[in-house]
């Protein structure tokens, strides 16, 4: 009685323990145990009857039994009868409820699916009991306002899914683990993170001599190519350079030839979240949008590498025609340029400076000085020791950025 007592203790632990979504992978392979199971937990109140009918049934003949086997040794003896039933509970603790349901609380997974071989069985043997007792159950809950049902959802909101992935473990490769962790926060990264600041934008000026534009189209390592006409902000196109490649050369390609083949720029609102514009890009089928603020004002450009490079990481350690922007030091330091944005240098080395307020590391010593950049100026950020190594105008061109020290004070 105290093995299957145990047995009924140790099923009700493993089926409210079990893994739902591993089940219902299981039971999708074909697993029978698991879609039992899976059929029981959709029946909660009658799977919960059954066990508990099957647990009390028995606990309550052992108890009768210990009693009857007293009165027969010791005759009615009211000691015998205190010490038969202390034993009774002592046994019925250790053998049927607190050593069977921390088994099922470790290996719910494994004993779930094989207790449901038995109790399926049982619990269509029993289901009228189970029906008359939870007649009485279903009357009380109503008495009680309790739904069982609205609050039995079983469904995972983003921080749940963020917290499984993160403590996945050995379960999902890290790489795999950070890309969908990554796919998160895209709707928490703005295009103005991940853009090419628009002094760093490589443009044609159509103010320019012939011969330089077709210069600087021959020479260009991008695809796509802003085009605007006196300043900056006066946006007339983009120039796909391989549909004008093939005809710099000839003798009548001129302006008129070249406005043909400009195409409307598109433009992107400064703060749209990536997730989003991810969506625009494959709705629009563009690759690359030129980002603006409320004034219309050019800001930078975004392309959808951009963006999946903060899913997936880096596709090429250095791109053609691209500088090197961070090179490592003998001692262990950076020297890094002042216009690589604040996220692409903790992805690169591997840091943990702020991102919730300026976007390039320029940016973010220049709000820790509060004062014009000099050379050999140093700073601290984040615990990071940065110095100014060359600056133009008034920007930083390259810093030096140490090891984090494990103060992480921030004075200058």
């Amino acid at each position: 009685m105290l093995v299957l007592s145990g047995f009924f203790s140790m099923s009700e632990t493993s089926m409210m323990a079990v893994n739902r979504y591993r089940l219902r992978t299981l039971a999708k392979a074909g697993n029978r145990g698991a879609k039992l199971a899976e059929w029981l937990l959709s029946n909660t109140d009658k799977l919960l009857g059954v066990i508990l009918l099957g647990n009390n049934l028995i606990n309550a003949a052992a108890a009768s039994l210990v009693t009857i086997i007293a009165f027969r040794l010791f005759g009615q003896n009211e000691m015998a009868l205190t010490l038969s039933t202390l034993t009774v509970t002592f046994l019925i603790l250790v053998f049927s409820e607190v050593t069977p349901k921390v088994i099922g609380a470790s290996y719910p997974d494994r004993i779930a699916p094989a207790a449901s071989y038995i109790l399926a069985p049982l619990l269509r043997l029993t289901y009228p009991a189970i029906w008359f007792v939870n007649l009485f159950v279903q009357r009380l809950l109503k008495l009680m306002r309790l739904d069982p049902q609205a609050a039995s959802g079983n469904s995972m909101g983003v921080e749940e899914l963020r917290t499984l992935l993160a403590e996945s473990g050995n379960f999902l490769p890290a790489q795999h683990r950070g890309i969908l962790l990554n796919l998160f926060d895209l709707e928490h990264i703005t295009v103005d993170d991940v853009m090419v600041p628009r002094g760093q934008i490589e443009a044609l000026d159509l103010g320019t001599e012939m011969n330089e534009l077709v210069h600087q189209i021959a020479t260009s390592h991008h695809a796509r190519l802003p085009v605007y006409e006196g300043e900056s902000n006066n946006l007339v196109g983009v120039l796909h350079v391989r549909r004008v490649l093939a005809r710099i050369h000839e003798d009548d390609f001129d302006m008129e030839v070249l406005r043909e083949a400009l195409r409307a720029p598109y433009f992107i609102p400064s703060d749209t979240n990536l997730y989003t514009q991810l969506e625009q890009f494959q709705a629009t089928r563009q690759s690359v949008g030129l980002v603006v603020d409320e004034y219309g004002e050019l800001l930078g450009l975004v392309t959808l590498e951009d963006i999946l490079e903060e899913i997936v990481g880096e596709f090429a350690s250095l791109r053609p025609g691209a500088q090197n922007t961070s090179l490592p030091q003998e001692d262990g330091s950076y020297l890094v340029e002042g216009a690589m944005s604040v996220r692409e240098l903790n992805r690169k080395l591997k840091l943990d400076l702020p991102v919730d307020g300026a976007r390039t590391l320029n940016g973010l010593i220049l709000d820790k000085l509060e004062a014009m950049p000099e050379p050999g100026v140093s700073v601290m950020i984040a615990g990071y020791p940065m110095e100014i190594m060359q600056v133009l105008g008034r920007m930083v061109k390259t810093a030096r950025i140490g090891q984090r020290r494990p103060s992480g004070n921030s004075s200058t």
